[in-house]
């Protein structure tokens, strides 16, 4: 799906569940959610935050009975968060994404008789970390537009020596620099390696809250605790 064909899954699915969902006030009305961040096409997702507005208080236990089963497909429910209703929006406050990369085999990215050894990946991956910059092209326009990768990656290392590879990565969103693509990733470890990677799956894991990123990650699987 689109993040446009997701959201509208998303929307018919709580308009559906007869919760005292909140409508916005454009010409044709629409249940007020927000997604934490858009998600890539091609990327798997996993505990994922959405915010969605009700327009009085309800038990959670209710809320999950009225969302099972009308989730759009592919989706299930993780958990539910009571979240003050003068408190920020929750895109504002989505800093970085945790994102699981399988490698796939040297010889599929292009580089025939080459084995990917995870010990040389880990150690790609620490040089990225250690440089002061990673300048880069972006296609923006019809034409490159240079930026720097290195304020984006927040950490990059080896999950899993395989095979296949599996390297965890977390990347910013930045409001003036954007945010650090999986597949910019890829693409800066390769260069680091000295031969092109390709990856077989990329799972978005889960997003992380400005206070989250400060201390290193959440407490828990499905995000933080936003109880007022």
């Amino acid at each position: 799906m689109t993040q446009r064909e997701l959201a509208e899954a998303w929307e018919a699915a709580i308009a559906g569940s007869g919760l005292p969902v909140a409508m916005s006030d454009a010409p044709t009305p629409r249940p007020r959610i927000a997604f934490g961040a858009p998600i890539p096409m091609g990327v798997a997702a996993e505990a994922e935050l959405i915010d969605v507005y009700l327009t009085e208080r309800v038990p959670t236990w209710q809320v999950r009975e009225a969302l099972q089963g009308r989730l759009p497909a592919g989706w299930s429910l993780g958990d539910l968060y009571d979240v003050w209703l003068a408190g920020p929006a929750l895109p504002g406050q989505v800093a970085a994404a945790v994102y699981r990369i399988v490698l796939a085999p040297v010889e599929r990215a292009g580089v025939t008789g080459t084995t990917l050894d995870a010990s040389v990946v880990a150690s790609a991956a620490a040089s990225l970390l250690a440089a002061r910059s990673l300048p880069r092209e972006r296609i923006k326009g019809g034409g490159p537009v240079p930026y720097d990768l290195r304020p984006l990656l927040v950490g990059l290392a080896v999950r899993d020596p395989g095979p296949p590879v599996v390297v965890a990565a977390t990347t910013r969103f930045h409001p003036e620099l954007g945010s650090g693509r999986p597949e910019e990733v890829i693409a800066a470890l390769g260069e680091a390696i000295g031969c092109p990677l390709a990856a077989d799956a990329v799972v978005r894991e889960r997003l992380l809250l400005v206070e989250e990123l400060e201390r290193g990650g959440p407490p828990h699987r499905f995000g933080p605790t936003r109880t007022r």
